[in-house]
């Protein structure tokens, strides 16, 4: 047993290969700053003689920044309509509150001047205090109508004043028509009835409708005013086509005019412009105050119970229905006896 238990490692046959005498002289051969040769670094080894170069540390100063390797995420479509949708109604809810402080405005407004006053006075048409004949209405847009229908009342209001100037216009070019063509006297006398006539007819047949149908939401003059715009419009169109004889300076009595006069054919060329600007734009201010009414709460029943409640409350009606009442029985009476 004392065989197997002997180290083979520590028998005289076993010899360390770094003795060999061929290593030892190849080591012995090599050129100097082999040995100290390192090859996993960059240094070059240094030539014999000479001290190896140490290379100066580098030291980074910028600081160590972790980038990420993926962009954030984007919102998500769901996110971006909800964030749209918050930020519309806040704009609904400051628009509401804008309108709300405007109409208590508008109220305080006229308390104000109804206390300092005493009560409404019309100012309407502003005419001198020295003038025989005082306003007949009172007219204040800025107090009587609310905030959302203030815009849509003073284009309407504009819209009779360029009614009225039109209308002046055309009488002044019936007049030079007139000069021209002595067989015109028809058209320049009638275009004097109508300023005279459709100026203020056109203000208290249709405007002052719109006006009261705004204020008090009055479904009643809403259909007055409905039914008197379409005729207005009418005459509009007729005027636009100016019918000889008839006192409008229209497209057909401008052609006319040409063969007499250019330069006052011209002048009514301008004039039918005019009523033709006229019609288009009462056209398109039917469909937008339709279009408003259609958002009330106006209706035909409402109308009729407006038209039913007026006229039983008028003074004049209830003393010719008393009066009509006490007749009746009186006959009666005298028929039994």
């Amino acid at each position: 047993m004392s065989e197997f238990d002997s180290n083979p490692f520590a028998e005289p046959s076993f010899s360390n290969p770094l003795q060999d005498p061929s290593v030892s002289q190849a080591r012995q051969t090599a050129p100097p700053g082999l040995e100290e040769y390192n090859p996993f670094t960059e240094a070059k080894p240094a030539p014999a003689g000479m001290a190896p170069k140490t290379a100066a540390p580098t030291i980074n100063t910028q600081p160590a920044i972790m980038k990420p390797t993926e962009e954030p995420p984007a919102y998500s479509q769901p996110q971006a309509q909800e964030q749209t949708r918050a930020a519309a109604e806040l704009l609904r809810r400051q628009e509401e509150l804008e309108r709300k402080a405007a109409e208590l405005d508008r109220r305080e407004r006229e308390m104000q001047s109804l206390s300092a006053s005493g009560g409404r006075k019309n100012n309407w048409p502003p005419l001198p205090e020295k003038f025989p004949m005082g306003p007949c209405f009172y007219h204040d847009i800025a107090v009587d109508i609310p905030v959302e229908f203030q815009k849509t009342v003073k284009i309407m209001y504009y819209l009779w004043m360029f009614h009225t100037g039109t209308l002046l216009i055309n009488m002044f070019g019936c007049l030079a028509w007139f000069c021209v063509d002595t067989l015109r006297g028809v058209d320049f006398g009638l275009s004097i009835l109508w300023f005279m006539l459709f100026t203020p007819c056109s203000f208290v047949c249709w405007y002052r409708p719109l006006y009261g149908a705004f204020r008090s939401d009055s479904s009643f003059r809403f259909f007055i005013f409905f039914f008197v715009y379409i005729c207005q419009f009418g005459i509009y169109v007729l005027q636009c086509i100016g019918i000889s004889g008839w006192g409008a300076c229209g497209w057909i009595s401008a052609l006319m005019c040409l063969n007499s006069s250019i330069p006052v054919g011209i002048i009514l060329i301008l004039i039918a412009g005019l009523f033709t600007s006229l019609a288009v734009m009462s056209l398109i201010m039917f469909k937008k105050v339709h279009g408003m009414y259609r958002t009330t709460d106006a209706s035909f029943e409402k109308a009729q119970q407006e038209f039913a409640t007026g006229v039983m409350s008028n003074k004049t009606v209830q003393t010719a229905a008393a009066n009509a009442a006490s007749r009746a029985a009186q006959e009666s009476f005298k028929a039994q006896v």
